[in-house]
């Protein structure tokens, strides 16, 4: 699974893109799969801008900046810790519910 995304982000290592677009790039890895493929795209890719469409939250929680969309609308933008301190922000109702289903997870 997810050989497809891997191929294309070896190629884009490859090319030393300036730019980089994940749409799901780590949606058919596993949680340890994704861990390593998200510290590489944040070493290599460092000097590079990284736009990443993702359902993991810990896929966006280092992100420089973070652009919650509900109903196809733009909900908010901001640095992630700023989300997180905002009263009825999306991105932190979203980290919340993500953690508490992670932790029950865990418990069973």
């Amino acid at each position: 699974m997810g050989q497809r995304q891997l191929f294309c982000l070896g190629r884009a290592l490859l090319r030393r893109s300036r730019i980089l677009v994940l749409d799901e790039a780590t949606a058919s890895i596993d949680n340890a799969t994704d861990l390593i493929l998200q510290k590489t795209i944040r070493t290599e890719f460092a000097d590079c801008t990284v736009i990443t469409a993702a359902h993991r939250i810990p896929t966006v929680m280092d992100c420089t900046m973070v652009l919650s969309i509900s109903d196809g609308k733009l909900a908010e933008y901001d640095e992630p810790t700023n989300l997180m301190k905002r009263e009825g922000s999306l991105f932190r109702q979203l980290v919340n519910e993500y953690w508490s289903h992670s932790q029950s997870a865990e418990s069973h």
